[in-house]
């Protein structure tokens, strides 16, 4: 397997600039180098910090959330029909108005009430508000650790200041096992949010949080392979920084605390723009796509990294947009009712207006019926008695 994968993954000529083999980078008694077969110990570490996540949330995140005043709204229970709850575990949970219409027929239900036993049913299946609180409290608590380890690490390092270093005596730059560190960490923390994708809170960036998860892990182990690690931590830094802001916000929008919430995304906006859009594309970037021709020429790996770089800068992109829909929502009415990354399906909150709307508009056309019905009878009863008068 070793020889295989030297033959067609870790050839130099993919990793490494032009004229530099694996041979020239051996391992010494005074230098130690990045090796591929270092990032096996990221295995081990995705399925540590999964099992210390489900540990937190039970142990820690979980009392925290009752401190800070987190409940759960009441949810309707929708009534017991078989020929409903059938369709909705196999056929869907938003069925279509024909759908509707043959429900309502075979349940010998109103239209009216089979759309507000969907919505009540998709209420049941939403996670609940401490889901959402223990969720965001392990990703703070792991954000802020990976970014105060990354900032203790990396103070003291030349490149931090002046991104010209990431070059110097490129590739011969050895490891420092403070890096090596700092890189396991943050491999295990993003594989492990890969292995519980499936079992976290459905988001309407689903699709972009994949995408970033996968591209991040390509960055993480190529950055390690050709040694571009000091490129790759400062990149790893920047994206940290406003993570834990982020998070933050969200456990004081569930907990209510509607200001603190204001004043965190505020702060999380501005970091995120100064980071993301300004620091990563302007001093990283550039660096790595412009300055590095001056030390040695292109190669596959300088495209491939460069890649994956931008396609971080693409999502960087789409989530400021989403972010200043959010600022322009604030803005014009004051409130801001969603997180950045809202649940696939509608809140809980418009979910249960919409239920009350229509149970308000059945109990409203129901009295309107029976207005109409008394009219007619009182009208009916007013000519037979105006019949019976004129007779007389």
């Amino acid at each position: 397997m070793d020889t295989l994968l030297n033959q067609w993954l870790w050839r130099h000529e993919y990793w490494l600039p032009p004229g530099i083999t694996w041979e020239d980078m051996k391992e010494t008694e005074d230098f130690q180098y990045p090796r591929p077969r270092d990032l096996l110990f990221g295995v081990p570490c995705a399925f540590l910090l999964t099992a210390l996540r489900f540990v937190f949330e039970r142990f820690v995140a979980l009392p925290l959330s009752r401190k800070m005043g987190v409940r759960e709204k009441y949810k309707r229970k929708p009534s017991v029909k078989p020929i409903l709850e059938e369709f909705y575990s196999r056929k869907g949970k938003h069925p279509s108005e024909i759908e509707v219409r043959y429900l309502s027929a075979e349940s010998k239900m109103q239209i009216r009430q089979v759309e507000h036993w969907f919505r009540c049913r998709r209420n049941q299946d939403r996670p609940s508000v401490t889901k959402k609180f223990c969720e965001a409290s392990w990703r703070f608590t792991m954000y802020l650790i990976s970014f105060l380890t990354g900032f203790v690490v990396l103070i003291n390092k030349p490149w931090f200041w002046d991104q010209q270093e990431f070059w110097t005596d490129y590739p011969y730059q050895p490891l420092e096992i403070s890096l090596y560190i700092y890189y396991m960490l943050q491999l295990g923390f993003y594989s492990s949010m890969l292995l519980t994708l499936a079992f976290d809170i459905k988001r309407k960036d689903l699709k972009e949080q994949i995408v970033h998860h996968f591209a991040t892990i390509f960055l993480i182990t190529f950055s390690y392979c050709a040694n571009y690690i000091r490129a790759g931590t400062l990149v790893m830094l920047l994206h940290d920084a406003a993570d834990y802001f982020l998070e933050l916000a969200k456990m004081c929008n569930y907990s209510k605390w509607k200001r603190t919430c204001i004043a965190l995304f505020i702060i999380f906006a501005l970091v995120f723009s100064i980071t993301r859009l300004f620091l990563l594309p302007t001093r990283v970037i550039y660096s790595t796509y412009y300055s590095s021709m001056l030390i040695f020429e292109p190669f596959f790996g300088y495209y491939f990294f460069n890649s994956l770089l931008m396609t971080l800068q693409i999502l960087h992109f789409f989530w400021a947009y989403m972010i200043l829909r959010m600022i322009c929502r604030f803005i014009f009415t004051g409130t801001v009712d969603n997180d950045v990354r809202s649940d696939v399906e509608e809140s809980e909150g418009s979910g249960e207006e919409n239920s009350s709307k229509s149970e308000m508009e059945t109990k409203t056309g129901n009295s309107n019926n029976n207005t109409v019905s008394r009219k007619t009878q009182d009208n009916g009863v007013g000519k037979i008695n105006n019949g019976h008068s004129k007779t007389s």
